[in-house]
């Protein structure tokens, strides 16, 4: 199945599902186990906040996270920082790229908005390939994010 249909598919399930809560943080668990189940290529997927203008791991699925994301360094505060999705096809060409796991080697990070629009975390997914994240993730990516 090509990669569209597959998020697709995924989106849907995750419109039916989402239905029964509203409450974010179970929003975001299930968001983050589907994806990481559904889609073969995803390393690490999992959701980073921020709270008292730091970036704080919540719900992931992958090796362990790191924690606290040193402020305004890395993928993850550069999708803040900007205000936009990020697209690194190579982590160790990305200036300041924090390794919270060393077999990660590309990564796509998306920004996350609360109803008014400001960013209040990211959906950060790492791969252990190089280039395993375009244009198609970052559309069905920011559509799934916004189900928050």
């Amino acid at each position: 199945m090509d990669k569209s249909k597959r998020y697709q598919r995924i989106y849907e399930q995750l419109l039916e599902l989402l239905l029964k809560s509203d409450d974010t943080e179970a929003r975001m668990c299930s968001i983050v186990a589907i994806l990481h189940h559904k889609m073969n290529q995803f390393f690490w997927t999992g959701f980073y906040c921020l709270r008292d203008e730091k970036l704080i791991a919540r719900t992931y699925q992958g090796s362990i996270a790191c924690m606290e994301l040193k402020k305004d360094i890395g993928v993850c505060w550069a999708g803040i920082n900007q205000n936009k999705t990020i697209v690194v096809a190579d982590v160790e060409q990305f200036p300041g790229h924090i390794s919270c796991d060393s077999r990660s080697k590309s990564e796509i990070v998306v920004p996350l908005r609360n109803k008014i629009g400001k960013v209040i975390g990211v959906l950060d997914v790492d791969s252990k390939e190089l280039n395993t994240f375009d244009e198609i993730d970052a559309y069905w990516l920011e559509k799934i994010v916004g189900l928050v």
